[in-house]
């Protein structure tokens, strides 16, 4: 029997008001079913990963990563929000291409997307005991009975969960009561991120704001030219009267 992963080749997938991507219609609709079903986008790839770096100390394993989700890139824009997605076989850690993540949910239980989730919830815990000073061993069920409880309030509440949002709590994962110095630099990357948020500039832009800035430049050296040779001061009226003496003077 195929591996029915391997039949999906294109998603369609919509914005939501949530600011979150989700799956509209699949190439394969029999393996599976697209109601609050989520995709990561190339934003979210990217701080997943940046997630993962101080991971690697605790033997994260990228492969893993890779291997819990497909990989799309865009298609075509369809109009009305739609974005059409295509399977590439891109690895999200060795391509600059923004690419889009489908968990590989088929099977939710025993399924590359749940293998991902206990390799990030036991590097999680082993991170946190090696880091915080514990009065006891902190342990994966600690973790996953309170994350299970938020879960169960969602679904009371008839929220859906999207897959980033479940990751993220895994890996910025802290017991209540306790924070690490790590969420003091997670700050300040906040702050550069506002910064990022600015508008890209293309090169022809980029080139126009280059010269004038040079032109400005080369003004400003003329003014300190002009100031230099003026730092003894305006001549000294007496000096010119003296001068103008001196040559009346020689006149005569």
């Amino acid at each position: 029997m195929p591996n029915a992963t391997n039949q999906i080749e294109w998603c369609t997938v919509k914005l939501g008001e949530d600011l979150n991507w989700w799956v509209m219609e699949v190439s394969d609709d029999i393996h599976w079913d697209v109601d609050g079903l989520s995709i990561i986008d190339p934003r979210q790839v990217s701080h997943l990963i940046d997630l993962s770096e101080p991971l690697r100390e605790y033997n994260f394993d990228q492969d893993i990563m890779d291997r819990a989700f497909i990989a799309f890139k865009i298609q075509k824009d369809l109009g009305d929000g739609l974005v059409r997605l295509v399977r590439t076989k891109e690895s999200f850690f060795d391509t600059d291409e923004p690419l889009f993540g489908l968990p590989d949910v088929v099977d939710e239980e025993n399924g590359p997307y749940a293998d991902f989730l206990n390799h990030i919830t036991r590097i999680r815990v082993n991170m946190l005991n090696d880091i915080i000073d514990f009065e006891q061993v902190f342990t994966i069920d600690e973790l996953e009975e309170e994350l299970r409880e938020e879960e169960n309030n969602n679904f009371i509440e008839g929220r859906a969960v999207h897959m980033f949002n479940e990751i993220t709590n895994i890996m910025e994962y802290v017991p209540a009561g306790w924070e690490l110095d790590e969420d003091d630099d997670d700050k300040e990357d906040d702050d550069d991120e506002d910064i990022d948020d600015f508008p890209d500039i293309d090169d022809e832009e980029a080139k126009k704001i280059s010269e004038s800035e040079n032109l400005k430049w080369d003004e400003d050296e003329e003014d300190e030219e002009d100031e230099d040779s003026y730092q003894g001061g305006p001549p000294d009226e007496d000096e010119d009267e003296e001068l103008d003496g001196d040559e009346e003077d020689e006149k005569e």
